[in-house]
């Protein structure tokens, strides 16, 4: 491949960037894909680590490579990809070649950025994370509340995990190397997840996306992910959707299997193909993923019109909700 993207690897909440290391073995070793994953803030025993804090992170990385002339993809892990969304406001490649709309409106500090490089974001890969609404911080859409595997301590501003750390997040990973991942794990800020609504973006909005779904998530119902695609697919967004069956942790429990989907995301953001390095002993040629990774209802399989079709549908219905309050929204406040 001709000038390839960076990869920028988010990783989610309490984790560190090691936890990419596996797929990175496999896309920088393998494919020669220059990957850099980011430490966020939030996620280093700060309790005063912000939202703000993690994507001023991932702007950054994206900075360095834009001053190289390369473009970025973004790959991002479940809170990660609240970050990742947001920090691709005025930094995307216009989809369909032309200017953004004057709704998705540029900073000074984007539009600084875009003067004095020459890179831009083509794509984002969504693991097991969620679509972030321009406006709203991470907790807001759960009312402040709190999901039953982490509770709010005021006393050390920390989201404190309450589950088991192992079933929640690596139950398909061997038992060995999950312990090893759980004593990894680190201490979540509260102010990352409960404030920063103002900096939140739909970032999902302005660039393609592959949504990579965990169909054995124990952290994040894959039926809540499906009802989030069809909401963006239904608020304008680009989504192609695959799955694994997986734990909230495919890089881990799967990494062949994820890489091999980053690099068919990568082919389909750029339009050229990705080969392993003449130097490597895998086989230039890549297994594709089968149909079975295909999340889509088949009129010749029912049980998939309820596994796929509903959740789906029922997010298409809350998307075009959203659309609806948005404009009568803007319609009273024009009135004014």
């Amino acid at each position: 491949m001709a000038n390839p993207p960076t990869l920028i690897l988010v990783p989610g909440a309490w984790h560190k960037p090691a936890c990419y290391d596996q797929i990175i073995h496999i896309l920088q070793g393998t494919y020669k894909l220059k990957c850099v994953a980011v430490t966020l803030p939030s996620a280093s025993n700060n309790p005063n680590g912000t939202l703000k804090n993690d994507i001023d992170v991932v702007r950054e990385a994206m900075t360095k490579e834009f001053r190289k002339g390369r473009d970025v993809v973004l790959v991002a892990h479940s809170y990660g990809g609240m970050v990742a969304n947001s920090a691709i406001k005025g930094l995307a490649k216009p989809r369909g070649g032309g200017q953004q709309p004057a709704t998705q409106s540029t900073s000074l500090l984007s539009a600084k950025i875009k003067a004095q490089t020459t890179g831009q974001v083509v794509g984002l890969i969504l693991i097991a994370s969620g679509f972030t609404l321009t406006g709203l911080a991470f907790m807001d859409l759960f009312r402040g509340h709190p999901p039953p595997f982490w509770r709010i301590n005021e006393d050390t501003g920390y989201a404190e995990l309450t589950a088991d750390t192992h079933q929640l997040f690596y139950h398909d990973v061997p038992a060995e190397e999950a312990e090893y991942w759980v004593s990894q794990l680190t201490s979540q800020s509260l102010k990352s997840l409960f404030e920063g609504g103002e900096h939140a973006y739909a970032g999902w909005r302005d660039v393609p996306v592959w949504y990579l779904g965990t169909s054995e998530d124990q952290g994040n119902p894959v039926v809540a992910q499906r009802m989030q695609i069809g909401m963006a697919r239904e608020m304008g967004a680009d989504v192609q959707h695959r799955e694994l069956p997986t734990s909230h942790s495919p890089f881990l429990s799967q990494p062949q299997e994820t890489a091999q989907i980053v690099l068919d995301a990568v082919e389909a953001f750029t339009g050229q193909p990705v080969v392993a390095a003449k130097s490597s002993s895998s086989n230039s040629k890549r297994t594709r993923q089968d149909d079975a990774l295909l999340p889509v209802p088949r009129l010749w399989q029912p049980a998939t019109w309820f596994r796929f079709g509903l959740p789906i549908l029922f997010g298409h219905m809350f998307g075009r909700g959203i659309l609806i309050f948005g404009w009568f929204r803007q319609t009273l406040w024009r009135s004014r």
